[in-house]
């Protein structure tokens, strides 16, 4: 099992980036300590040299691991064929105590290497390059995320059995069962209905709101509910969006819209849904930078592109997960 071409992507990537990350961890001890924009020192030239080459190679690794996570749940529903009782990737990953934390470690270390991909992308932006030491003090607190999130990764395929039952998504999604899979499966679906589309209209009022007037207070208010919208997505997902795809009103699990009897669609469904709110919560994350003087006329501008981003990346989430409500029969009277 070991062979598979997912699983050994998976681990040969992991392992670059996590050699990548040490080395700029590494680095990043010599910049706190030494780093002096103002100074043509040597020394000063020499790390600029070095931290330019080494944040590049971050970047394309932390992007590595931020890809990673949809080819993670790729290979995980493509292993339910090989083990006994599994018939999607909620099986697969209940195959061992590995699997769930594998998966949450990965989604840690997706919003958090994107996070760093930005902070990285705005510090080049500046001539001063004003924020090399606090994102290579913040790479000092994500390189732990990326030993933990390899580590699980790797002891979760090194574990698999064929041989052992798993149990499945029927399971772990059921109404009435325990656990907090079960209590977003047995969310009532017309309050949640409700809940999902008033909180996305009132998210496209705050997103075209901090567009028009790029008042701060406005920013933040939009940040807040892109994460809010994320949280109440997910649950949305669970709780009644995947029954329309399905047209099954028992059956709650979000990895089964990622097979191919669905299309695929939880790919797009999920991406979308990250999109938006990564770059709708990351406009509030980059605001303060507004004080740094090389930065100050910067910041708007970015925080704008990206509030743009997060809505077009909502919208479209929105939209896919109404195609079914709108153009089948399916209907979930009485809930």
């Amino acid at each position: 099992m070991i062979l598979h071409p997912g699983i050994l992507a998976l681990l040969t990537g992991g392992l670059i980036t996590l050699l990548l990350i040490l080395a700029a961890a590494a680095l990043g001890s010599r910049v706190l300590l030494k780093w002096d924009i103002g100074s043509s020192s040597e020394q000063q030239l020499s790390l600029e040299r070095r931290t330019y080459l080494v944040s590049t190679l971050v970047q394309y690794g932390l992007l590595f691991e931020a890809l990673s996570f949809f080819l993670f749940i790729y290979t995980a529903d493509d292993l339910h064929n090989l083990l006994t009782g599994a018939m999607c990737a909620t099986g697969s990953l209940n195959a061992n105590p590995y699997g769930f934390p594998a998966l949450y470690a990965k989604l840690t270390l997706l919003f958090g290497g994107a996070a760093w991909i930005g902070l990285n992308y705005l510090d080049n932006r500046a001539e001063d390059y004003p924020l090399t030491r606090k994102k290579y003090l913040y790479l000092l607190f994500l390189a732990p995320v990326v030993i933990i999130s390899g580590a699980l990764q790797t002891l979760y395929f090194m574990d698999l059995d064929p041989n052992v039952i798993t149990s499945c998504c029927g399971t772990l999604f059921s109404e009435g069962g325990q656990g907090i899979s079960s209590s977003l499966a047995s969310l009532p679906v017309k309050t949640m209905r409700v809940l999902f589309f008033s909180l996305f209209l009132f998210l496209l009022a705050t997103g075209l709101s901090a567009l028009k007037t790029g008042w701060r207070p406005v920013i933040y208010l939009h940040s807040f509910t892109s994460g809010l919208f994320l949280v109440t997505a997910v649950a949305s997902v669970i709780s009644f969006i995947s029954l329309y795809y399905y047209q099954i009103p028992t059956h709650h699990c979000p990895f089964d819209l990622l097979q191919s009897g669905y299309y695929h669609v939880g790919y797009p469904l999920y991406a979308a849904l990250f999109t938006g709110g990564f770059f709708g919560v990351m406009a509030s994350v980059i605001d303060p930078f507004r004080k740094t003087p090389s930065l100050a006329g910067i910041v708007p501008e970015i925080e704008r592109r990206w509030i743009v981003i997060s809505l077009y990346a909502f919208t479209f989430f929105v939209i896919l997960s109404s195609i079914p409500m709108i153009f089948t029969s399916f209907t979930l009277e009485g809930h």
